[in-house]
This record gives structure tokens, C-alpha cells and sequence, in this order.
């Protein structure tokens, strides 16, 4: 070896400088070091493929990314903090009017209803009412004998003050309670729009009749009437607190009725009427209707309900429908007889067929209301109420469902069976008492009596019927309950929404669903406005439009499609694809980097050994 590395003879004259050089050649060790600088070729290449895929990871991001519209968690959160701590507040003006009293202080006789309204209140008053404290006003009035009149306004505005001597006893000696009720509304009517809805109670002293007299009418005002009322100030007092807090604060509700949460509407604010007229055997008889008469009673209805809900109404005639139990035959009332105890086993949801429309479907309300003809074998059929007595209606409701009548043909012979029996039509007059039982049937379902008086503490208070179905003052307590319970439910599904957004990152969140929420947060926050206003048709179109919105928002179609999918199952369906290439590359790299880091420290040191020698 040492003769190899030897330079040649011609080299004899070479100086002693240049032969120091040679002598760390041959101290060289290969494995050590290396005389020359490592190359990037390779390693240059190599990375470049390594930052080509790196390159492509935003491109392959940005492919599979879940677009998500903004929500307004925040505002979202606002609502709902709102609605749960401080509640929904209504305000209600209370005005009490004394016509024919004298040397009354109206301050103190102020202070003496309010604490009879305070005794009546629950604690814990219901969603919709206006019995707190803190959200209603009382005014009181005092016309004298000589029809001079003291007032104490509370916060009722001047404008709405009453007009001294408008009312007089001798209005009050008829007993047409209609022509009293128009008449007071032609002088109350103008504090209908002040300040929210005023409802106003007129007492009466010295009237011809020796026992009180209490009538609430069919607008927002009620009466009471009676002798010597002067000298039972208190038991006046309890009289007018009575009326506003029974019927214009709760209206008229009684305990154990519909609970208010389970109101008849759609969640989209929509009530379909479906009405169905039910032959049990055509065999026997077959009967149809004119339907189209009923309109001019339904539509009073339909227009009062309107700020509730959007309402349509449907009709069909159905046969072969039998119900799915039997009566039994009573001799005393020559006459089928079927027990309330039974009527779970009335509606037979096997043969009753009673959807009609198509656009009923999805999260609109339908309510059937159901004419059943019996068949000869069992008519005529009555209901036996669970005291023994005999409905007068002949009918029963169902909560959430809707209502059923008995009705039985003039002709109930069990011989009237014929091979072609022919088509009669119900009676007008039959179907308008009919409709009027169904018209109440709905009150019911809203969770209101149709009773013509009521019993209280005070002693018994006549109810005017209106021909809309619902009084103004009853009216005015739906639309309280009704903007309640949507705005709960707006906020509740809101802030579902919202948690189930946050907790689900790829979630797809549409455009359409971001104004939807957009537009839900301000239906609420209108309606909010307009409940403080106390203006109560609109605050409860609004809520009803937020919760139809807010419900839109939560059930799109587009949240839980096929394209949702959460981080972990995105890497589990990618990861074939590029791992293993990837994963060749990021080790091709990493060794080549190792390799050159390697031949670099060899030749920084035959570099250093080269400088040292």
C-alpha cells in the first residue's frame, strides 16, 4: 500500500511544504472522513417530493372542508338567558268605574281592591298572564250622585280618562245585557289602544234590583248592578277584584282544564280543521251535508283565531266506519247507550280514515272534528256522562286530537235496512246546532268553559257568549298564552341548536339556516317589543313567526345529511390513499437528511484535520 501511494521519480525535487499534504493522505480514514463536500442533488430532490405533498395537504383540506354559516351564538344565548330569568312580561291596565257613590275616597278604595287582586293571585302565575305586581295598573273612578267624578288615574293616560256622566242608572234598568254591553263599549271604547289593552269593571249603585247582579260582557269591560252597594264597599272591592283576576287576568281558566303548554298549534303556526262526517252502515242510511252553509259560522272563529294561527279548513264524507266497541240498550231512555268510561275505544283508528290533505302533513296541527251517524243497530245512540247523566251535546272531546258528535237520524228504526237506501242530507238547522257544539269543542281545546255563568267566592257572575267564539277579553289571555309558550319554545330550540352546533365542528351549517336563525332572533325580539307595548295581536304574530323559524332552522334537511361526518372518520377514509405513500416519502426524507448530516461530519473533519496539521 505504501508503495502504491509512493509518488513517482520524476517528483524527486518536490519541496518539503508539498510533502505535508501527503502526509495526511495517508492518515486519511474513509469511514471517518471524506476529503470532499457531501452533494444536495439528492437531498434537494428528496425534500422537493416531501413539500409537494405538503403543498397539496391545504388542497386536500380545503376539499373535504365543511362550510358552516355564522351563528349568532351569542345573541342566541341572550334570548334564552331573557326569556328564562326574566320571564315574558304583559302589561294589563285595570280600570274600575263607581257610578252613583258618594263621599268615597278613591285612593282608599284603590288600596282595598289591589289587596284583594294581591289575595287572588297565585304566586306563581301562569305563562301569559298578567297578574304580577309589577306589570299592571289599576285606575280608579268615582262618579257621584250629582255626576261629579274623582279619579285616580295610575299611569292611565289622560286621553283614556272617563268621561264624567256617560254612564247613567237609567241605562242599567233594562235587562238586555247585549244592549248594555254595546253601550258600554261605545264609552269605553276609546282606551282600548292606550297604553295596551284596558279592561274596565262599572259598579253601579242604586239600581231597582234588591240582589247583585254581575255580568262580564263580550268585549273587554264587565258590570255590576245591585242596591245599596254604597255600604258593602269591601264586598264591592272583592266583587271587582274577583272579575279582573278570574277572567280578564287568567280567562276564565279553571284547574284541571288543557294545560296551557299543549295548545292546539302547529309548530309551523298552522291548524288544519278537518271536518268529517262519519255513515257507520250506508247499508241503513247514507247522509250527507252542505257544507258549504257552515262557512259563515266557522269564519267569525277563523278570523279571531288568525293571530294564533294560520287556519284551513277541510271537509270529507266517509262510510263503512263502525267504532270499535258496542252499547248497550237502555229501556228506561228507549235507547243505545255508550259510557264516557269507554270512549278510548269510540275513535277506531283501524277503519276511520281521516286525513285529507296532503299539505297537512309535516308539522302543521290538524284537528278532526267528527259528525258519527250511527247504524240501525245501535241509533239512536247516546252518551252517558260519568254521573249517569246524559250529555247534551251528545259529544266529547280529545286533547290535541279533536271532537266527536253523536248524531242521530230522525228515522232510528231498526227496520229501515234496504238494499238501496237513499241519500239524505242533514238538516240545516241540525248542522248549525252541530257546529255550534264543535265551535265550543274548540274553546275547549284552547283550554276555555262555555259555560253561560260562573260560581265564585263572590257569588255567581253571568258570561255574555259572543258570536266569534271567543270574547275580546278571552281573546287577549290566548294571545298572552300563545306568544308565551312560542317564545319558550323559540328560545329552547334556539339554544339546542346552538349547543348541538358547537358540540359537532363539521356539522354543515347552510346560509339558509344562518337567516332563518337571523330572522327567528328578530321575530322574538319584535315580539318582546310589542308584548312591553302590550299590543297583543302582534307580539303574537311575531312569536309565532319566530318559532316556525327557529323550528325551520333546527330541522333543515341539509344538518344531518350523508355529507356530515365527523375529523375521525374523514382521516379513516383518506388515510389509504396518502399514508403510504406519504409515509415512504417522510422516511425517503429523513434518511437522506440522516445520510448527508452523516457525510458532512466526515468532511468537516478531514477539514479541521487538514487545518490542524
Amino acid at each position: 500500500m505504501a508503495e502504491i501511494l509512493e509518488p513517482p521519480s520524476s517528483a524527486h525535487g518536490m519541496s518539503e511544504s508539498s510533502e505535508k499534504p501527503q502526509e495526511h493522505v495517508l492518515d486519511l480514514d474513509p469511514k471517518t472522513m471524506r476529503t470532499t463536500k457531501p452533494g444536495v442533488k439528492r437531498l434537494i430532490l428528496t425534500f422537493s417530493v416531501l413539500f409537494s405533498f405538503l403543498l397539496g395537504l391545504p388542497f386536500l383540506w380545503k376539499s373535504v372542508e365543511i362550510y358552516r354559516s355564522p351563528l349568532p351564538f351569542h345573541d342566541i344565548d341572550s334570548l334564552s338567558a331573557q326569556i328564562e330569568k326574566k320571564s315574558v312580561k304583559f302589561p294589563c291596565n285595570f280600570h274600575a268605574i263607581f257610578v252613583g257613590f258618594d263621599s268615597i275616597d278613591p285612593d282608599r278604595l284603590r288600596s282595598t281592591i289591589l289587596n284583594e287582586i294581591t289575595k287572588l293571585i297565585p304566586q306563581t302565575p301562569q305563562c301569559g298572564s298578567c297578574g304580577s305586581s309589577n306589570n299592571f295598573s289599576l285606575s280608579v273612578t268615582v262618579q257621584e250622585s250629582h255626576s261629579h267624578c274623582v279619579q285616580n288615574l295610575n299611569h292611565l293616560s289622560l286621553s283614556c280618562s272617563y268621561r264624567c256622566g256617560s254612564i247613567k242608572v237609567i241605562d242599567f234598568e233594562s235587562d238586555d245585557d247585549e244592549a248594555i254591553d254595546a253601550m258600554l263599549r261605545s264609552v269605553l271604547a276609546g282606551c282600548s289602544n292606550v297604553g295596551g289593552k284596558v279592561h274596565s269593571v262599572v259598579v253601579l249603585n242604586g239600581h231597582a234590583l234588591e240582589e247583585v247582579r254581575a255580568v262580564v260582557g263580550k268585549h273587554r269591560h264587565a258590570w255590576v248592578v245591585g242596591k245599596g252597594l254604597e255600604e258593602r264597599k269591601e264586598a264591592v272591592a272583592a266583587w271587582v277584584a274577583e272579575i279582573f283576576t278570574r277572567f280578564f287576568v287568567n280567562g276564565g281558566r279553571e284547574e284541571g282544564m288543557i294545560h296551557g303548554e299543549f295548545m292546539p298549534v302547529g309548530a309551523d303556526g298552522s291548524i288544519v280543521l278537518s271536518f268529517n262526517l262519519l255513515n257507520a252502515d250506508p247499508r241503513d242510511w247514507v247522509y250527507d251535508w252542505d257544507f258549504h252553509k257552515i262557512d259563515e259560522t266557522l269564519a267569525p272563529v277563523i278570523e279571531a283565531l288568525g293571530p294564533i294561527a294560520n287556519i284551513s279548513v277541510e271537509s270529507q264524507v266517509l262510510y263503512h266506519t263502525p267504532k270499535a266497541s258496542f252499547a248497550s240498550w237502555d229501556e228506561k231512555l228507549q235507547s243505545y247507550v255508550f259510557s264516557t268510561k269507554d270512549l278510548p275505544f269510540f275513535v277506531n283508528s283501524n277503519e276511520w280514515h281521516l286525513d285529507t290533505s296532503i299539505a297537512a302533513g309535516g308539522r302543521s296541527k290538524i284537528l278532526q272534528f267528527v259528525v258519527y251517524i250511527p247504524s240501525a243497530k245501535e241509533c239512536p245512540l247516546l252518551l252517558q256522562l260519568p254521573d249517569g247523566e246524559i250529555s247534551k251535546t251528545n259529544g266529547f272531546i280529545s286533547p290535541m286530537w279533536g271532537g266527536i258528535i253523536v248524531w242521530n237520524p230522525t228515522n232510528c228504526l231498526k227496520g229501515s235496512e234496504s238494499n238501496h237506501p237513499t241519500r239524505h242530507t242533514i238538516p240545516s238547522q241540525d248542522l248549525e246546532q252541530v257546529f255550534e257544539v264543535f265551535v265550543g269543542q274548540v274553546r275547549q281545546l284552547f283550554g276555555l268553559k262555555s259555560d253561560s255563568s260562573y260560581h265564585g267566592v263572590s257569588g255567581t257572575i253571568n258570561l255574555l257568549y259572543s258570536e266569534r267564539g271567543f270574547t275580546e277579553w278571552e281573546m287577549d289571555f290566548l294571545l298572552r298564552q300563545h306568544t308565551c309558550f312560542n317564545l319558550h319554545s323559540c328560545a329552547t330550540t334556539l339554544d339546542s341548536l346552538s349547543r348541538l352546533v358547537q358540540s359537532l365542528p363539521r356539522m354543515i351549517i347552510m346560509d339558509e339556516i344562518g337567516k332563518q336563525v337571523k330572522f327567528s332572533l328578530e321575530a322574538a325580539k319584535q315580539a318582546q317589543s310589542n308584548t312591553s307595548l302590550g299590543v297583543y295581536e302582534s307580539s303574537a304574530v311575531s312569536s309565532r313567526e319566530a318559532r316556525s323559524l327557529a323550528e325551520d332552522a333546527f330541522f333543515h334537511p341539509s344538518i344531518m345529511s350523508v355529507s356530515y361526518y365527523s375529523f375521525e372518520h374523514c382521516f379513516a377514509v383518506y388515510s389509504p390513499f396518502f399514508l403510504p405513500v406519504a409515509m415512504h416519502v417522510v422516511l425517503a426524507a429523513l434518511r437522506e437528511w440522516k445520510r448527508y448530516r452523516q457525510e458532512n461530519t466526515k468532511y468537516l473533519a478531514w477539514k479541521a484535520k487538514v487545518k490542524k496539521a
